[in-house]
């Protein structure tokens, strides 16, 4: 089956059969190649520390072969990178989204100063292919990867906090991994992988994944406006008791003594015309889509058609959004525009991720009247 290069950078957003290729993704039957995202190696004795200092995860202390991930954040805690990170013992590996890589490294670079450490964009030399656990993670990992990340979504990772309510989060049984081999052992991966009875899955696969275990990524879902907070991304990518690093002041604030201004919700779509609103597409409380003069309260970050679940989608909504509130999406070609000519609209009703509370975890001493 040819592949649909309709994805980023000619990496395929299918194969012919997209929601086949989910639930094979799903059950740890396919592989994802991510050869258009970058990848970041850093080395030398400070590579670790110099790294914790910067960005907003505990570093310091990282086992060879332990996975986390963080942010770097700029001085008013919005988030400018979100950094997949392992380390082998020698080699700090970054794995990064579409169009990070280099000005990632121009970042590092500049802040080497005198530490022992070397950063190099070697996303010309290595390239990412993702799988779930399964077959495919344990033959890509027989393979002999140059590095493993796993994800750690499935969890809150020490220091961190997570908004969501309720018993199961719906990224519980989340178990993707990404493997780093050299870009001229690709072709013979595909075809080790598919000599195993293994297929490939496009991006909509993984998307549609991502968006069901209320997974945020930052070529979908951040803006230049969002914190870690509306996305509920403290749970894993955020330490909150380490020491300074550049936004910290912001990450403290808003989780102590304040709430995040947006919040991120999946929405269940009704699905009726068959088509999805477009990343951006404007979300308005419900019956006011077809007023031109109405007011939005939120976007859309994506849409996807999951296998089981239908279609759904990310939003981020302002705080002040009822959490059982009715909803519309106003989809359309300039969707960023409430003067846009609305080309579809569809009734979402809210799963809450963030909830409109989150936030605010200690109180401000109230000092007696003297």
């Amino acid at each position: 089956m040819a592949p649909d290069d309709g994805g980023a950078q000619g990496v395929a957003a299918h194969y012919g059969e997209p929601l086949p290729e989910q639930r094979a993704l799903a059950e740890g039957r396919a592989i994802v190649d991510l050869s258009h995202r970058g990848i970041v190696a850093v080395t030398g004795d400070d590579r670790l520390s110099w790294l914790h200092s910067m960005t907003s995860q505990q570093l310091i202390g990282l086992a060879p072969g332990e996975s986390t991930e963080t942010l770097l954040l700029d001085p008013n805690g919005r988030i400018e990178r979100a950094i997949r990170l392992v380390d082998d013992g020698a080699c700090t590996w970054l794995l990064v989204d579409e169009g990070s890589a280099e000005p990632l490294t121009a970042f590092l670079t500049r802040m080497r100063f005198a530490l022992r450490v070397e950063v190099r964009d070697v996303s010309d030399e290595y390239a990412a292919v993702l799988a779930f656990a399964g077959p495919a993670s344990e033959a890509l990992r027989a393979a002999g990867p140059a590095a493993e990340w796993r994800d750690p979504w499935a969890a809150v990772s020490r220091g961190g906090v997570q908004y969501a309510k309720g018993e199961l989060h719906a990224g519980a049984e989340w178990t993707a991994s990404q493997f780093v081999f050299p870009r001229d052992a690709l072709a013979g991966i595909a075809s080790f992988a598919q000599q195993g009875g293994l297929r490939p899955a496009g991006l909509l696969a993984l998307d549609a994944l991502e968006v069901r275990a209320w997974r945020p990524s930052q070529h979908a879902d951040v803006d230049e406006r969002a914190i870690p907070h509306e996305l509920d991304w403290l749970r894993t990518a955020v330490h909150l008791t380490k020491g300074c690093y550049r936004g910290q002041e912001t990450i403290a604030k808003v989780h102590n003594l304040g709430h995040p201004p947006r919040r991120l919700v999946l929405l269940h779509l009704d699905g009726v015309s068959g088509e999805l609103p477009v990343p951006g597409a404007l979300v308005f409380p419900a019956g006011a889509a077809a007023d031109p003069a109405a007011r939005p309260v939120g976007r859309v970050t994506r849409a996807a058609l999951h296998h089981e679940w239908g279609a759904i989608a990310l939003a981020l909504v302002k705080r002040s959004v009822a959490e059982d509130a009715a909803l519309e999406v106003r989809g359309g070609a300039d969707a960023a525009d409430p003067q846009a000519p609305v080309h579809e609209t569809h009734a979402a009703a809210q799963e809450v991720i963030v909830p409109a509370d989150a936030g605010r975890t200690r109180e401000i001493p109230r000092l007696g009247r003297l």
